[in-house]
């Protein structure tokens, strides 16, 4: 085990993967990565393509935790679209248009009524599950949205919420220039959590995966590590063991066999050994 000095605040690292539930590729891909690797958590789309599929395999996985990726752009309802009118487009997804959506959400009353309803319908969903719910978070971090962030808390916590991702990427650790786009997404997180400190619930200090999403290698992974800012990280990851035509539709530049592979390297294991970062759970999250 790693010890902390005295006086000092540990840094720690959560390695997560999103999209569970997406596609058998994608599913197979978290299983190897959480057998094989670091991966101590996923994140379930319980309207995705192998929801079935990926449930059946969280089963045979005791250890690793499981949680809500909450679908309100791009992605399948678990409502019938005419259920959702306003919501979901003709093809029964929600749209990719975020902007959109987001204007939507904020000023429509019917549709933040049919949100909420879809919302509570995913929740119900994965309670179905049997599985305990580990945490929550929104697919392309829709809950950035007050609207999404709020109604996914009020959702959640009768169903013992107890933690939520709040997608907070610091930009010097990267070594990369700050952008506009990373600039405007990081100034909506402190409303997020917000929100979340109010109702009481964890989240995590930082967050990485955002600028490199798709893309995150061994090679990057392990320079990262070494840079980790103090306090609690989620490093959250894509992994799939194939290509498939989903992916190919709606990631086609994602490198998900390497993200896979990211998890599973060996110098990424040494880099976290070296830098005296410890591993953590949701659980080890600070409240917000």
């Amino acid at each position: 085990m790693t010890s902390i000095p005295a006086g000092t605040v540990p840094r720690r690292a959560l390695f997560s993967a999103d999209d569970f539930g997406f596609s058998e590729a994608v599913n197979e891909g978290i299983e190897r990565a959480h057998r094989e690797g670091l991966l101590s958590t996923a994140s379930l789309m319980v309207a995705g393509a192998a929801a079935a599929d990926a449930v059946r395999r969280a089963r045979r996985m005791p250890q690793l935790r499981v949680g809500l990726h909450l679908v309100a752009v791009e992605g399948a309802p678990v409502l019938p679209a005419a259920d959702i009118p306003l919501l979901a487009g003709p093809d029964g997804w929600f749209p990719s248009d975020q902007a959109r959506l987001g204007v939507r959400y904020f000023f429509h009353p019917t549709a933040r009524r049919q949100l909420l309803r879809e919302i509570e319908a995913q929740f119900r969903a994965f309670a179905a599950t049997g599985l305990p719910l580990d945490h929550a978070n929104a697919h392309k971090h829709m809950h950035l949205h007050p609207t999404v962030g709020a109604m996914l808390i009020r959702a959640g916590l009768p169903h013992g919420l107890r933690a939520v991702r709040v997608p907070c990427e610091p930009p010097t650790p990267l070594g990369e220039p700050d952008d506009a786009g990373a600039r405007l997404l990081r100034g909506w997180t402190p409303l997020l959590r917000r929100q979340v400190r109010r109702a009481g619930l964890r989240c995590n200090d930082h967050c990485f995966g955002l600028r490199w999403s798709g893309h995150m290698t061994a090679a990057r992974v392990a320079a990262l590590l070494p840079r980790l800012p103090p306090g609690f990280s989620e490093i959250y990851f894509h992994p799939a063991a194939a290509r498939d035509p989903l992916l190919d539709r709606l990631m086609p530049t994602y490198e998900h066999e390497g993200e896979m592979d990211a998890l599973c390297s060996a110098e990424v294991r040494r880099a976290l050994d070296r830098a005296g970062i410890v591993s953590a759970h949701w659980a080890d999250a600070p409240r917000a």
